[in-house]
């Protein structure tokens, strides 16, 4: 029987050694030369595209080996990082707009991996002294067009086996503080949206997930805090690497999660 045994192993063994290197390879495809793994050849699309975070973004993707869309409601500028395809003059709030923009950067694709939710805003305002106004143009700067967005990439998704959604939230919306009322409301929407998203899509191969950063060094920040401590603040590239790592096959666990990206503040 040993010897019937050893026969049949050795029979086999050209079909293990094939899977065993099929296994492998599939393996290193998503390993870059640092053994780290890497987004290579995903297809993903970043509203917001042109402002600082989502320039660093697809930045950070695009060294990644990522293929990315960027969509932006602003004409498309000058010196934007390397990308597939810039859709500018796109309104995320309105659903045919961002339905025919999805459509098209999927077309450019061939498919979509991963949507990442920049696009959004930010207006400090005191309820007595402010306006209604205010509160309902930050729900649809950064709560509609992460549900519009999000509602029209999901078609998309669904075909790929690495569907992944990352939203922008803020760390702010955990406990606002005077004048950020309005700003706090909508991103404490978009959490709710993430978990509820999450939730929903947790049996159909898709994540869901938010980032809550603090305050951002960019410019306009710096305008606007002159006299603050920069260095205590989260860079964007920063904040694009936990994007990166929440797209990757290493965070497929993760989904409903609202991770906090503070830096010391």
């Amino acid at each position: 029987m040993q010897g019937a045994c050893g026969n049949g192993v050795a029979l086999m063994r050209p079909v293990y050694d094939r899977v065993r290197a099929l296994a492998q390879s599939a393996h290193d495809h998503t390993l870059g030369e640092d053994g780290m793994q890497t987004l290579a050849g995903r297809k993903v699309a970043v509203t917001g595209g042109w402002g600082a975070l989502g320039r660093s973004v697809a930045e950070v993707l695009a060294g990644q080996g990522v293929r990315v869309v960027l969509i932006d409601k602003a004409a498309a500028p000058a010196g934007l990082p390397p990308c597939e395809l810039a859709l500018g003059g796109v309104n995320l709030t309105q659903g045919a707009e961002a339905e025919a923009a999805f459509a098209r950067a999927a077309a450019a694709l061939g498919g979509l991996d991963g949507l990442v939710n920049v696009a959004g805003g930010f207006r400090w305002e005191l309820v007595a002294s402010g306006s209604v106004e205010t509160w309902d143009a930050m729900h649809e700067m950064n709560l509609r067009t992460a549900l519009v967005a999000s509602r029209c990439a999901l078609p998309h998704l669904r075909g790929s086996t690495h569907g992944r959604i990352v939203n922008v939230g803020a760390w702010a919306a955990q406990q606002a503080g005077a004048g950020m009322g309005a700003y706090a409301a909508s991103k404490a929407g978009v959490a709710r949206l993430t978990e509820a998203l999450a939730e929903e899509l947790k049996d159909q191969g898709i994540t869901v997930n938010a980032v809550l950063p603090s305050i951002l060094d960019t410019p306009a920040n710096r305008a606007d805090m002159p006299d603050a401590d920069f260095s205590r603040w989260v860079q964007p590239a920063q904040l694009a690497q936990v994007i990166a790592f929440l797209l990757q096959d290493g965070a497929a666990a993760v989904t409903g999660a609202l991770i906090p990206v503070r830096g010391r503040v």
